[in-house]
């Protein structure tokens, strides 16, 4: 796919405006407020190890389109904050007060939790792990893990049920987030069990709207999520073999590779891993949501100012990044 080495030089690294009250920039997106709604742009960026590495070519608007995808999907489950995405590569979003946490479902023990239980560290999140378990297995049913919310550079940490009721988190909205995440990740795994996909784990973002918790930030992404194709799991299982992953997991094993696992300076992106993770991305949008994914091609910054200045969005703008 040429079109994908063409575009390595207009992807959107950041974006500044003079737009809002105040404005945000976490690993992958740039929020700006605007009294009680976000917009909320998804640049380009891809981060692995609670580092940001670089850019991939159309990452941000095809997760803007999976997310939104999914919050319309499973809106009678939970409710979200999606309003509406005047942009392919941004969304318009209730403003929401965040939970301090994060819940991750994980229905196969693999990525970090594999990784920590092969050291022996199984008890991080209140409650063990069972023993003589394999790469890639399995659980009986999914499991929670919920981490603390980390600002950029900083790791996120384990941490159990008991100590986010203790003061993070009030019981009953703690309870009723756990309670959205199973049914979210059952939905998901539902649907990607019909397009031949496992959905492996997924994390979950909350925030409280007006009383009510909310779904926030995306849901059932490749940033967010682990995808593996289905029809090869278990031939792939049985002979101790990597799986075929469809998400950001093939960057972490290339750092890795690379000798990278989150300490020091993480290596640069060679555009052919940059090509390959566009395409792993792509083929996810197509398989999960059934149309081809068609790229909006050139300068990304220009065609989201454009387009949030046509919809009333944006007045005044300062610096283009």
């Amino acid at each position: 796919m040429s079109y994908i080495n063409d575009q390595l030089i207009h992807t959107l690294k950041s974006f500044n405006v003079n737009l809002g009250d105040e404005n945000y920039s976490g690993k992958v997106r740039e929020n700006f407020y605007l009294d009680d709604k976000i917009i909320m742009v998804t640049t380009d960026r891809v981060s692995a190890f609670d580092h940001i590495l670089g850019t991939i070519p159309f990452k941000g608007e095809i997760l803007t389109q999976i997310a939104k995808f999914w919050f319309e999907k499973t809106k009678h489950i939970a409710p979200n904050h999606y309003i509406d995405d005047p942009d392919p590569q941004v969304l318009l979003t209730k403003r929401a007060k965040t939970l301090p946490i994060e819940i991750i479902v994980r229905g196969y023990i693999t990525g970090s939790l594999w990784r920590d239980y092969e050291k022996g560290i199984d008890d991080q999140y209140g409650f063990k792990i069972p023993a003589g378990m394999t790469k890639n297995q399995k659980f009986d049913s999914p499991i929670l893990t919920p981490t603390t919310k980390a600002d950029y550079g900083e790791h996120d940490e384990p941490i159990s049920k008991e100590e986010i009721v203790a003061g993070l988190v009030d019981k009953d909205i703690y309870e009723k987030a756990e309670k959205y995440a199973i049914e979210l990740f059952s939905e998901g795994q539902k649907w990607a069990q019909e397009r031949g996909l496992i959905l492996v784990d997924t994390k979950y973002e909350f925030g409280m709207i007006d009383g009510e918790l909310n779904v926030i930030d995306e849901i059932h992404t490749p940033d967010s999520s682990r995808y593996w194709m289905a029809e090869e799991y278990q031939e792939r299982y049985e002979n101790g073999e990597n799986q075929l992953m469809l998400d950001k997991e093939n960057i972490r094993q290339w750092l890795i590779e690379k000798g990278f696992s989150g300490e020091g300076t993480p290596p640069e992106l060679s555009e052919d891993i940059r090509v390959l993770l566009s395409e792993k991305y792509m083929e996810l949008y197509k398989v999960l949501i059934g149309d081809d994914y068609n790229p909006s091609l050139g300068d990304v910054n220009t065609r989201i100012i454009n387009n949030l200045t046509d919809e009333g969005l944006l007045k005044e703008n300062v610096n283009e990044g």
